[in-house]
């Protein structure tokens, strides 16, 4: 096994520790999922409402359906 000056070993760690990082940033994506939560919550809010709003309700509800679907898509886009 080779050896390693201490330099060397310490600009190695670097790198790994760096490298790990910016994987981590870039598959982490914390404001998206909670963007998808808030939505599910909203969904769900506006599912228990009565339904008597001139297909207004429905809508939004398909709307809300189609922004979750597309942050998820997000998500999976960017690796996360």
């Amino acid at each position: 096994m080779p050896r390693f000056s201490p330099i060397r070993l310490a600009l190695l760690s670097g790198v790994i520790a760096t490298s790990m990082g910016i994987g981590y940033a870039i598959g982490a994506q914390p404001h998206m999922g909670e963007t998808v939560a808030f939505l599910q919550s909203a969904r769900k809010e506006l599912a228990e409402a009565t339904p008597n709003k001139g297909g207004h309700r429905e809508r939004a509800l398909a709307l809300i359906d189609n922004a979750i679907a597309e942050v998820r898509a997000g998500i999976a886009f960017a690796g996360g």
